[in-house]
């Protein structure tokens, strides 16, 4: 099995490194303080690959509380603050957002 830091790294722009907390399942961000946030805007941005191994190399190595570290895409808003950068991304942080049958 290759480790998520022996695989290849594409950045086609500008990312975060993205985990779930382990005492409740939590979407947790890792920030340039060598912390983790549930706030997005608190996520340390890298735009290079060399940068996003790097981010995700400490993630791995400090899991505590963390569990699954991966790099995600992000967009830059006009006021600076990124966003979930793909569909996958927006569900995990806001939920589903459609409207879902429900049973009877």
């Amino acid at each position: 099995m290759t480790s998520p830091l022996q695989q290849k790294i594409k950045i086609t722009g500008p990312s975060i490194v993205t985990a779930n907390r382990t005492s409740d399942g939590a979407v947790i961000y890792r920030t340039a303080q060598q912390g983790w946030s549930v706030d997005l805007a608190k996520a340390a941005v890298v735009r290079t690959a060399d940068a996003a191994r790097a981010l995700l190399a400490e993630a791995v190595a400090d899991d505590l509380g963390a569990v699954g570290a991966y790099i995600a895409p992000v967009s830059i808003a006009d006021d600076g603050a990124p966003t979930p950068g793909n569909l996958r991304e927006r569900i995990r942080r806001n939920g589903v957002t459609i409207d879902l049958p429900v049973c009877a």
